[in-house]
C-alpha cells in the first residue's frame, strides 16, 4: 500500500518536533542564555497573548466543531486540532526559553572594552 493512504498516529509529528526543540534549547554546560529587556517583555507578551487570547478562542471552535458530529471529515475540527497544537507547541517553547533567559540590561553596563549586544 501506497505510503499516502497510510494513517500515522497523531502525536509522531509532535514528538519528533518537541525532540528538535530540546535539542534547540539545550545550551553547553556553563554557557547562559542572554536576553534584552525588550526581548523578555516580547517573549513573554506573545505568551500572554497565546495563554489568554489565542488559546481560549481556538479551544472553544474545536468543541463547537466538535459537538456537529463527524470529526473525521469536518475542517473546522481538523484545523482547530492542528492550530491548537502550534499554539501548545510555540507555548511550550516560549515557556522553556523564558526559563533559561538571563535579562541583561544593556543601558546598566559599565564602560569597558568589551562587546555587549543590545
Amino acid at each position: 500500500m501506497n505510503k499516502a493512504f497510510v494513517r500515522e498516529a497523531a502525536g509522531d509529528d509532535d514528538n519528533d518536533e518537541d525532540e528538535a526543540l530540546d535539542s534547540a534549547l539545550r545550551l553547553p554546560q556553563g554557557t547562559r542564555n542572554y536576553i534584552t529587556p525588550a526581548g523578555h517583555a516580547r517573549l513573554r507578551a506573545e505568551l500572554e497573548q497565546l495563554l489568554r487570547v489565542e488559546r481560549p478562542q481556538v479551544v472553544s471552535v474545536v468543541q463547537w466543531a466538535a459537538a456537529n458530529g463527524d470529526r473525521s471529515e469536518n475542517a473546522d475540527y481538523i484545523y482547530g486540532k492542528r492550530r491548537l497544537r502550534e499554539i501548545d507547541r510555540r507555548i511550550r517553547f516560549l515557556t522553556r526559553r523564558l526559563d533559561l533567559a538571563e535579562v541583561v540590561d544593556p543601558a546598566r553596563r559599565e564602560d569597558t572594552e568589551q562587546v555587549f549586544f543590545g
